[in-house]
Order: C-alpha cells, then sequence, then structure tokens
C-alpha cells in the first residue's frame, strides 16, 4: 500500500533512557528541572521530589532490554513517568514497551490521552527474572492536539516505595513516513553523449523506523547506465558501490533497466536495512547513479522519478510502504547527425577542361537540423564557372548556405570550375549545423582531381607530387 500523508511526527525523547550516561545507578532530576547540570531529557514525574532513577545494565545483575540502561518507575517514591506529545486528530500511534519486576511480580499501568484526563491502554505485571514485551495502538481523538504518554506504578514485590517497575525499549508515535528527493545534475540543458547524475535523498520523517529499505529508479528512456556508477554518499554505509552481483548495497538489473539500492543501517546485498526518523538522523540517506545521454532523447525532455519500499514494523505484523520521489527532468539540446559527400564526374582531366564537383547533405537526425552550411573552397588551379543546388554558394568564402534540413533530406551542390594548372588538386567539403552533431565523423569529404597537359599526363601528376 501506498503512504498517506505524512501527519505531525510524533516520537518520544529518550525513549529508551540511554541519556544522561549513568554509573550502576544514578537518581536524577527530571526534564522540568532545567536548573539542574545533569538531568533525565524528555521525562516527567509525578513524583514530589522530580527525580528519575536510571540503572547501567548489569547493575546488581539486572540487563537491560535495549541499550545500555534502563529506567526505575519507583525512584524515591509512587509515581508516574510520561512525556506530553504534540498530536494530529485521528493519528494511529504505536506504543511499545518492555517491562521487569525488581525484586519480584511489579505491576504498572499504561495510560494516554489528553493531560488530566487520560485512559488506562493495560496493565502489565512481570517478575524479576525477564523482561516482558508488550505493544499496542492509539488512535488519538478528535481535537486532541496534545497526548500524554505515562507509566502509572500500581505495585512493586517488598512493599518500598523506591523499588519497583524496570522499564526499556520505550515507544510511543507514528509510523515511518519516507520521502524521496531527486535531483539530475548538471541541471542542464545537456547534449547528447554527456552524462547525467541521479541523486536520491531518502528521509524518515515519521516516527517509527522504516525498516527493510529499498530503492528503486527505472533508467529513463534515451539513456544508458555508466558501469561502476553506483555510491552511497551520505547517511548509513557511505561509500562506492561496485556492480559485482551480490557485493553490497547497490546494482544495476540490466533486464529490468532499473538500479536497485538497498538502504539504511544494516543493508546488505541481501536486502534493506534500518533508516531512523530525521530527529535522530536529519539528512537521512543518499545514493546516486549515472546515466549517457543517446541519440534517441535528442530535443526531448528526459524525466524520472524514483521509488521506494520500505516496512513499518511498529504492529504486531509487518506493513508494507512505498515512498515517491519528486520527478527530475532533463532538457536535451536537439542533434542531427550531418553528413557530407563528395564526389568529381571525372577525377583525370586536362587544363582547360571543366571539373564537375558534387556535393551532397544528408540529414540522419534524430531532429531536423537548423543553419546548415558547407565549407568548399575551390583551390587554386581552379576557376569557378557555375554553382547549382540548393540554397547559395558564396565563391569568395566557399561557404554553401544549405538552410534548414528535415530528418532524412538531403541537399545538393554542382559546382563547375575550369582547370588552368596542370597537377592533382585537393579538395575538401565541410558541414557543420546548429544543433549538436552525434557523429562528426562523416562531416568531412574530400576528392583528388589530376590535372594533365594536353595530350598525356604531366610530371607534376606524378606519383608523389
Amino acid at each position: 500500500m501506498s503512504t498517506p500523508p505524512a501527519p505531525l511526527r510524533v516520537t518520544l525523547v529518550n525513549g529508551s533512557f540511554e541519556e544522561p550516561t549513568v554509573t550502576n545507578y544514578e537518581i536524577l532530576p527530571d526534564a522540568s528541572q532545567t536548573q539542574a547540570p545533569k538531568r533525565v531529557p524528555g521525562w516527567l514525574t509525578t513524583a514530589s521530589d522530580h527525580m528519575v532513577e536510571l540503572w547501567h545494565t548489569g547493575f546488581l545483575g539486572v540487563p537491560s532490554a535495549d541499550g545500555a540502561q534502563f529506567a526505575e518507575l519507583n525512584a524515591n517514591e509512587v509515581s508516574t513517568l510520561y512525556q506530553d506529545l504534540p498530536t494530529t486528530p485521528g493519528t494511529t500511534l504505536y506504543w511499545r514497551l518492555q517491562h521487569r519486576g525488581r525484586l519480584g511480580e511489579d505491576t504498572m499501568a499504561l495510560d494516554i490521552g489528553a493531560p488530566g484526563s487520560t485512559v488506562e491502554q493495560g496493565r502489565f505485571s512481570d517478575g524479576k527474572d525477564a523482561w516482558g514485551q508488550y505493544r499496542g495502538t492509539y488512535v488519538v481523538p478528535a481535537g486532541q492536539t496534545l497526548t500524554r504518554f505515562a507509566f502509572r506504578s500500581l505495585s512493586a514485590a517488598g512493599g518500598n516505595r523506591g523499588i519497583g517497575n524496570f522499564l526499556d525499549g520505550i515507544f510511543f508515535g507514528t509510523a515511518p513516513h519516507v520521502t524521496l528527493h531527486k535531483e539530475a545534475i548538471p541541471a542542464g540543458p545537456l547534449e547528447v553523449g554527456e552524462v547525467i547524475t541521479y541523486r536520491v535523498t531518502a528521509r524518515n520523517e515519521g516516527g517509527g523506523a522504516a525498516e527493510a529499505l529499498v530503492l528503486t529508479d527505472v533508467l529513463p528512456p534515451g539513456t544508458t547506465y555508466v558501469p561502476g556508477s553506483l555510491r552511497i554518499v551520505d547517511g548509513p554505509n557511505t561509500g562506492d558501490k561496485s556492480d559485482a552481483p551480490g557485493d553490497d548495497q547497490g546494482s544495476y538489473d540490466a533486464g529490468a533497466n532499473r538500479v536497485v539500492f538497498h538502504l539504511g543501517a544494516g543493508a546488505s546485498a541481501a536486502g534493506g536495512g534500518t533508516l531512523l526518523n530525521t530527529e535522530t538522523l536529519p539528512g537521512g540517506t543518499t545514493a546516486e547513479y549515472r546515466v549517457r545521454i543517446e541519440r534517441a532523447a535528442a530535443g526531448r525532455l528526459i524525466s524520472n522519478t524514483a521509488t521506494a519500499s520500505y516496512e513499518n514494523r511498529l504492529g504486531e505484523t509487518p506493513e508494507a510502504l512505498t515512498a515517491r520521489s519528486n520527478e527530475a527532468v532533463t532538457e536535451v539540446r536537439p542533434a542531427a547527425d550531418l553528413s557530407v559527400v563528395k564526389a568529381a564526374d571525372a577525377t583525370t582531366v586536362t587544363v582547360g577542361q571543366t571539373v564537375t564537383y558534387r556535393i551532397t547533405v544528408r540529414n540522419a537526425g534524430p531532429n531536423d537540423a537548423t543553419g546548415v552550411r558547407v565549407t568548399d573552397r575551390l583551390p587554386d588551379g581552379l576557376v569557378l564557372l557555375s554553382a547549382e543546388g540548393t540554397g547559395d554558394y558564396d565563391p569568395d568564402t566557399g561557404l554553401w548556405s544549405v538552410g534548414d534540413l528535415a530528418v532524412a533530406a538531403t541537399a545538393a551542390l554542382v559546382l563547375r570550375a575550369k582547370a588552368t594548372v596542370a597537377g592533382r588538386i585537393r579538395n575538401t567539403a565541410t558541414v557543420l549545423g546548429n544543433e549538436t552533431d552525434p557523429d562528426t565523423g562523416d562531416n568531412t569529404d574530400s576528392v583528388t582531381v589530376c590535372v594533365e597537359q594536353a595530350p598525356s599526363c604531366c610530371d607534376p601528376c606524378s606519383p608523389g607530387k
């Protein structure tokens, strides 16, 4: 299914109690105590002393469930630990927590709702030997723009008000929401044969992590993939990527004419990884590849979009989501493949005879040619008698102005000149147009005429002269 428009992002601050770092355990001021040099970010407590208790994993033999630290709900007294978060009415919020008793079976409640009118979502009782894992969803009611997420202590083994109810691995927030931004570099307009670098940035504007993130980009018509150009330029696993099958996160699928990137932390040749939200990873992750512009794209706009698939794993079962990038458009200048052929009716004449040259210009496309011109200046030893054909010929400059030439069209010029000097006379014609010529190998052609003294060929026409 497609990703719906992103609601206001909701995500807890310091959900797994990793800040600040503690040794063994510490009882610290909550986030409201801004004057305290060391306090617990994000979390507030209803305790009269505003204190929150954090433990480091392994202290008194208790391991953390997530990361290196966890919290004890009962610090110095029975209390409620909570955060208030801006929310969008109608949004589905996911919650996840891990709970454990300290001395025996401890019980707490999860309350969610508007501050002052929260609703109990469930009660959780766990012993001291293992972490219990729980998850669920909450739909923000109409008109509720501020939502409290709270843990309320109900009972603890041993009866000590300052002991009980360990918490860790807490999540409360919106689903992942990946957005894609695509760039075509340089912006253009470009010529046939030039290279476009496509760069796509994926950001997770949601709350939870985007899992199994795979970016797919089908090459636009009129382009070909540049081998070895796959690269992750920013974010997790930054570095050059080869095209060796199964080597790493990027590959070119020649059969489908597309590039595929497995993105995010932990991504590999086998699948996509994890992309955290932009609060944790503001820049997201960026991948790029290059294509070369082919003749078929001349005179056109090349348009390209990328797509991404990923999963929301906050619920009981993974939810498949997709994202689509903006359209990257590149203008390609027109191209016309011009060629010229030059021939002489006779390649051996005598002094005083007429040399007849026939010059033909052809446009093989893919676009119409404009401003077509041929440079064909008669060499010394020839005096122009006539010029007949398409366009105008200037004998002083040797410029034949052909004008415009449609695709597959030809233009011809016949030059007649009187031979005045014996010897080998080489004459060259060169064609140019206003458009890019994708193949200049046939833009020039030459012909050599031997002019002899009557009645036989003179020494100047001997080989090597």
